[in-house]
């Protein structure tokens, strides 16, 4: 049914991303499916990395972890933007369509005021992605 799962990965965030993780990992296993972590990154530096290198190296050694914690292989794959507050749902949607990707699965979190508001990235997601998305609530 699926054969190439998108999760996208927040460093700055690993404990909120747990539960989608482990629902994205036992779907690959399901359906035989490669697993991608994508992490999207701004290209100055950020509480995770001083530079998109030093993100690329931290999410491809969270991905080994990942991978070794949950028993399903998975690649990490990086997309850098100008404007992570701006592009990121974009930078999601581009790389599942270039990677062919049939399933995102994503986390979310209990929506603030702020989500109320201006929406979540992951209902932003849910609503434009040509694909299906699966967003797990933390």
């Amino acid at each position: 049914m699926y054969e190439r799962i998108l999760a996208p990965v927040d460093l700055a965030h690993p404990d909120r991303i747990e539960k989608a993780l482990k629902s994205a990992a036992d779907l690959a296993s399901h359906y035989g499916a490669e697993l991608v972590l994508v992490g999207v990154t701004g290209m100055e530096p950020s509480s995770v990395a001083h530079n998109p290198e030093e993100f690329a190296s931290k999410l491809a050694a969270f991905a080994d972890a990942a991978s070794a914690r949950l028993g399903h292989a998975m690649r990490a794959e990086v997309v850098r933007v100008h404007d992570l507050t701006v592009n990121l749902d974009g930078a999601i949607a581009r790389k599942a369509s270039e990677i062919d990707a049939d399933l995102i699965v994503m986390a979310s979190h209990k929506p603030g005021m702020g989500e109320y508001i201006f929406g979540s990235n992951a209902g932003h997601i849910a609503q434009h992605a040509p694909i299906s998305v699966f967003v797990v609530r933390d």
